[in-house]
């Protein structure tokens, strides 16, 4: 990585059902994000975190969607649109925005903000497809949601905070899923994303298959978005999630995973934005979750062991 590295914190968590994921960003600087980029020499500006209030001063049902079920929508919606806002600033600064969850719907905020004047791709590294809508939606929270969101799925067709017009279906890719709702996979089998499921990386393989996510997501676009949920991971490497699912990546395929991406990057200058999300550190033993999204950070920005 050659650009400075723009570091946003988004401490968010009302997206999801179970509090703590706020604390995120804080954690993932505590566990030593900055000396893990400094060693991938990586010129890092740390410009904090988005004023975010607290879910506990907030009632969820204020502005509900039309149909369907979304909790805290408007709290969403304001800062969705104030962090794109700070992506597409760093963009336009000429600087790489990594941004630190939070949890999930914050990349509706993020993709828009990289999407803002440029067509992108985008590839998705998590156990879940978040390509629900608030009507089908089982639980209302909007973590589950953001795919779909920027997308303009469905009942997301207008929303405008949420929407990334410069991202297409053809360039979205989501890598190592394994729990996916009903309602998403018919929409996803409707829709033009390519999907790989985590028996798809045990029989191909990491290597083979971010390499074809890669050639998917860059394919006519300026550049491409990686949105990297801590519970792709399995549950023993990253306890420190709010959604843990058995049999994810293992510690050294989520590294191999984010070296390939900084590989192409290094080749093709591909990579226009990061972002990591989901770190609960309430959740977490030892704050491992959260040193584990450093060492990723810095594998996706160049860091190597040779």
């Amino acid at each position: 990585m050659t650009k400075p590295v723009q570091i946003i914190g988004a401490p968010v968590d009302y997206g999801a059902n179970r509090r703590g994921v706020d604390m995120g960003p804080s954690a993932i600087r505590y566990a030593g994000l900055a000396e893990q980029l400094a060693e991938a020499e990586v010129t890092a500006i740390d410009t904090g975190d988005l004023p975010v209030p607290r879910a506990e001063e907030r009632d969820p049902e204020t502005e509900e969607p039309a149909e369907g079920k979304a909790k805290f929508l408007r709290e969403t919606a304001d800062v969705c649109s104030r962090l794109a806002d700070e992506v597409a600033g760093a963009i336009d600064e000429d600087a790489f925005p990594l941004v630190l969850g939070g949890d999930h719907s914050i990349a509706m905020g993020t993709l828009r903000g990289s999407a803002r004047d440029a067509n992108i791709g985008a590839i998705w590294f998590d156990a879940h497809s978040d390509f629900n809508t608030p009507k089908t939606s089982p639980s209302g929270n909007v973590h589950g949601m953001p795919l779909a969101g920027a997308l303009g799925v469905e009942d997301f067709a207008e929303t405008d905070w949420a929407n990334a017009p410069g991202l297409s279906e053809e360039n979205v890719v989501l890598v190592g899923l394994r729990s996916v709702d009903e309602t998403e996979t018919e929409a996803i089998r409707e829709s033009d994303v390519t999907t790989y499921t985590m028996s798809d990386i045990d029989e191909h393989g990491i290597t083979e298959v971010v390499e074809e996510a890669l050639d998917i997501a860059t394919d006519g676009v300026d550049g491409i978005h990686v949105s990297f949920d801590l519970d792709w991971l399995d549950p023993k490497e990253a306890p420190g999630v709010g959604t843990p699912v058995r049999g994810g990546a293992s510690y050294r395929e989520a590294h191999s995973a984010l070296e390939i991406v900084a590989e192409r990057d290094e080749r093709e200058g591909v990579l226009r934005s990061l972002e990591l999300v989901e770190v609960n550190p309430i959740l977490d033993e030892h704050n491992e979750t959260a040193e584990l999204a450093t060492e990723l950070a810095a594998s996706a920005l160049g860091k190597r062991i040779l």
